[in-house]
């Protein structure tokens, strides 16, 4: 199967031929990709080189003149050298891009902690008005991104991840999917965690909501699901741990309630290993999943 980063070359080089208005930013990652892209397009394809504050930066004056500015390269590079940029470039001056990340928390462990950006969401969540999606299949990053260009001038973040689920699922760029029923917590499983999460609660009665875009927070969705599953819930995040333990609190303020958040820890692993070691080690594999979410929620495991 491919990857997520795998369909978005072709995906928006689509684009590129439909939509005057597209642009690309590239700061020398993926920039084989658009090699043909280039030649029908080279006034809209640019590659700053490896200037991630530029690459920010020429997004934004992009977008001040009307163009819709799709930028690339890997998270660390792309959400946490260039915050500033992020920040003032696209925030502060009010315009929008679609900022489309690869290798995610630890997606390549032989590039070492360089290379990884486990706190990307989170620190987004420092600044007004991002539209966060978080795929979890090849089928859905297309429909995403898809979705985050077409978007007007908005704000949008596509974290893109070689980790994937064995089905793609229907998403409108907007609210949770239920996928389990239960009644006895409920699971929120983020993008490419959601294979691991059903494992882990395979025979507990426990609601499963699937989120692939985390920001908004789909609070009315948590919600409805707490009616009948009860107010214990449980975070399965493939970044930060606790990240959206505020939102939950948010969406949940008039009734008590009890987070639970599951995601990569804090702690730096400095050896490289495996994507899978990686995984286990910050326990995101179904069997420590298992074990956590049912000590949490008393259901044994």
């Amino acid at each position: 199967m491919d990857t997520m980063r795998d369909r978005f070359a072709p995906v928006v080089s689509q684009l590129l031929d439909e939509d005057p208005r597209v642009a690309v930013v590239l700061a020398e990652i993926g920039r084989d990709g658009f090699a043909e892209a280039v030649r029908r397009h080279p006034d809209r394809v640019v590659n700053v080189g490896i200037r991630e504050q530029l690459l920010v930066g020429a997004a934004a004056g992009l977008a001040l003149t009307g163009i819709r500015p799709v930028v690339h390269t890997f998270a660390s590079f792309l959400v946490e050298r260039p915050f500033e940029q992020v920040k003032l470039d696209l925030g502060h001056q009010d315009v929008g891009a679609v900022l489309v990340s690869a290798a995610a928390s630890f997606d390549w462990p032989a590039g070492g902690y360089t290379h990884m950006a486990p706190g990307d969401v989170a620190l987004l969540d420092t600044l007004d008005g991002w539209t966060v999606h978080v795929p979890g299949h090849p089928d859905e990053a297309e429909a995403l991104l898809r979705h985050a260009v077409a978007a007007g001038d908005d704000k949008v973040y596509v974290r893109l991840s070689v980790q994937a689920n064995t089905e793609g699922r229907p998403v409108d760029g907007e609210g949770f999917l239920p996928v389990r029923q239960g009644r006895s917590g409920v699971v929120v499983a983020v993008g490419p965690l959601l294979d691991a999460a059903l494992a882990a609660t395979e025979g507990m009665d426990v609601t499963v909501l699937y989120a692939t875009t985390v920001r908004p927070f789909d609070g009315a969705a948590l919600r409805r699901a707490t009616q009948t599953a009860g107010t214990d819930v449980v975070l399965v995040e493939p970044y930060l741990a606790g990240t959206s333990a505020g939102a939950v609190n948010e969406a949940l303020s008039e009734v008590p309630h009890r987070v639970l958040g599951l995601g990569v820890g804090r702690r730096e692993l400095r050896r490289y290993g495996r994507l899978e070691e990686h995984a286990a080690a910050h326990g995101l594999d179904a069997r420590s999943l298992r074990e956590r979410i049912g000590g949490f929620l008393g259901s044994g495991g």
